[in-house]
């Protein structure tokens, strides 16, 4: 049976110019990925859960639709 993978912790920092990043360590304690919090939330929000979908579904409202890629 696969182990389920964890959702690795963000943690924030700011860039020299004053952004707010979020960077993800892997386990040895090395920056894995950096990005910018805009770019990080704005793909959260377009994200749709599990609970959100199964709410949705549950309610007999029609699915919401995947962000469309650029």
């Amino acid at each position: 049976m696969a182990a389920k993978k964890k959702a690795k912790k963000r943690t924030t920092h700011r860039s020299k110019t004053g952004k707010k990043l979020y960077a993800e360590r892997d386990s040895t304690g090395q920056f894995e990925d950096v990005q910018t919090y805009k770019r990080a939330h704005g793909s959260d929000v377009k994200r749709v859960s599990k609970a959100e979908a199964a709410a949705r579904k549950e309610a007999g409202k029609p699915a919401r639709k995947a962000a469309k890629k650029k």
